[in-house]
């Protein structure tokens, strides 16, 4: 990369270094944020949701800095780091007689603003997007032993981002098959699985728990054309805001003229049509499709160099960008200025007034991945997420975080308006209520196994086994048990209890890390006479039936 840079430059860059830096240290952490951070309190391979790239740039930040500063610092540094890159990559003399619209087109994208000083998975990813797009264009320059280590070092990190960076490497891939016969594009595959190892032998140990959630567990709605495929194209003009005219209109005149802009165009194209077909299955979020805007400022700043319309126009709509982004920007930390209530508004206050009651007794929040980590990082207390049946496996599903809560008095959190002893209000009026439990005692880890497929009738005899991965024996007597019919798209519909049975009546407890069979029988259903998929779930000491088993398809 070429070291000299024009003055203004240096200056705009550094400008969005120090807003950012100043954001992150006064907005309080987003919901999201607080549960990486939870990630990054004991550093692993991999984690329920992402891999591990994110937390790591967690820790690092509080190598630096405390509170939300100690979460965010990478951030501002890797969002700095992406915009200088993409400046190196584009090759262009006249550039630097345009460094204000490269500035006002990059600084008017809105997530890629928001990921400027957010600390989540897509912050890595589009660091290394731009860096590989960088990599890739030197190395089809001089393809060498060093630029092929170099790309697979990249392609690592941006799999160690997300798992969507998947679909980068593929369509740049695509638009150039004759690497197929180069031997040092094939030396950078072979890099980047040899650095990926770690996180391959991570799956293993933990049964593919992140692919199987991802792919296999999440639970879906039936195919909804304003929910899904209208949606997916509001979010293409979320994007960019009031630029998108004429991004999408610089994307419409590009030409692969050569083999860079070739994976620019695969790139951008390949992921508008990955997720245009997966708009028919699911509902797309808006940050699954954030990539595109580093491939999309090269190539909208090149096309704005060379027509005056869109030089004009991008300027003056990035501009309105610019500022009604810095006035949402300033209302994540004055909460007067904001015209919505955001989701970090009022959480320091609610905190302050359940640890006013408490002190430093254990929290246990009800199907809160979100809360559990914002309570933890303000407050200072021990927190689990208590998943049950109603919610979905989490980080807090597979971590060390139920030992710290267990056989204390705890308060346990939940939305439900129930028999509370404690009721706190947050500033949108919306309620927690919670209830003293003396002596708490879970074992959510417990797993229940169907043979699959599992032949359905009910009333006839069928067998599951019953799993303890925990150091110490479990009373049975402790556990009930129910089972879950679900649709097509794994919606429950109903949940009933069943009655197993051992074949020895003696057998009071299960041993650590033994395995136990029980037999039992369908219950009739009630509302699903026909389900697609059955899980076994148990309630430990009262608490609400959990998730204990796969979704098991029938038959």
């Amino acid at each position: 990369m070429k070291s000299k840079l024009p003055r203004i430059f240096i200056i705009l860059l550094g400008i969005g270094f120090l807003i950012n830096l100043l954001q992150s240290y006064f907005t309080p952490l987003i919901f999201d944020e607080a549960y990486y951070w939870h990630y990054a309190e004991k550093l692993s391979w991999g984690y329920f949701d992402h891999p591990p790239l994110v937390a790591l740039l967690i820790k690092i930040s509080g190598f630096f800095f405390d509170g939300e500063l100690g979460v965010r610092f990478m951030s501002c540094v890797l969002s700095t780091a992406t915009l200088f890159i993409l400046w190196s990559t584009i090759d262009n003399p006249k550039k630097k007689d345009y460094v204000v619209h490269f500035f006002v087109l990059a600084y008017s994208m809105t997530l890629l603003n928001a990921y400027g000083f957010f600390t989540l998975p897509d912050t890595p990813l589009l660091f290394f997007t731009a860096l590989l797009l960088y990599v890739y264009k030197r190395f089809l320059e001089k393809p060498s032993l060093f630029w092929g280590i170099i790309m697979g070092i990249t392609m690592a990190g941006l799999m160690y981002s997300k798992y969507h960076a998947a679909l980068v490497i593929i369509f740049i891939l695509l638009s150039n098959i004759k690497l197929v016969f180069n031997k040092y594009a094939w030396l950078s595959v072979f890099v980047a699985l040899l650095c990926y190892v770690p996180h391959f032998i991570w799956l293993s140990q933990n049964d593919y728990v992140t692919i199987n959630y991802h792919l296999f567990d999440r639970p879906n709605d039936p195919y909804n054309f304003k929910k899904y495929t209208l949606g997916y194209f509001v979010n293409l003009v979320a994007l960019f805001g009031l630029t998108f005219p004429w991004v999408y209109w610089g994307l419409f005149k590009a030409r692969a003229n050569d083999k860079f802009t070739r994976a620019l165009l695969f790139l951008v194209y390949g992921v508008l049509i990955f997720f245009f077909i997966s708009s028919f299955n699911r509902r797309i979020q808006t940050q699954w499709i954030i990539v595109i805007s580093i491939p999309l400022i090269i190539i909208v700043f090149r096309f704005m160099m060379e027509n005056e319309i869109a030089k004009k126009w991008i300027y003056r709509m990035g501009l309105v960008n610019i500022a009604i982004i810095l006035y949402l920007r300033i209302g994540l930390v004055y909460e007067p200025m904001s015209p919505i209530y955001y989701e970090t508004h009022g959480n320091i206050g609610l905190v302050k007034d359940v640890a006013k009651k408490i002190g430093n007794m254990p929290l246990v929040f009800e199907n809160s991945y979100r809360n559990a980590p914002i309570f933890e990082f303000y407050s200072g207390n021990n927190t689990y997420s208590l998943n049950n049946e109603s919610y979905r496996l989490n980080q807090y599903s597979i971590d060390d975080s139920e030992p710290k809560v267990q056989h204390q008095k705890i308060l346990y959190l939940s939305g439900r308006a129930t028999d509370a002893d404690e009721i706190f209000t947050k500033e949108d009026g919306s309620k927690m209520y919670g209830k003293y439990i003396d002596n708490f005692e879970s074992f959510r880890k417990l797993k229940t196994l169907l043979e699959e497929p599992v032949d359905f009738k009910a009333g006839q005899e069928q067998i599951f086994q019953l799993y303890n991965p925990y150091d110490f024996d479990i009373d049975l007597n402790k556990l009930q048990f129910n089972v879950a019919y679900m649709t097509d798209f794994k919606i429950v519909k109903d949940r009933l209890p069943i009655i197993p049975k051992l074949n020895d009546p003696n057998i009071t407890s299960i041993g650590a890390k033994d395995t136990l069979t029980y037999t039992f029988k369908f219950p009739e259903p009630r509302e699903l006479k026909d389900p697609t998929y059955v899980r076994i779930g148990i309630m430990e000491n009262g608490l609400i039936y959990g998730i204990n088993g796969k979704n098991t398809k029938v038959k």
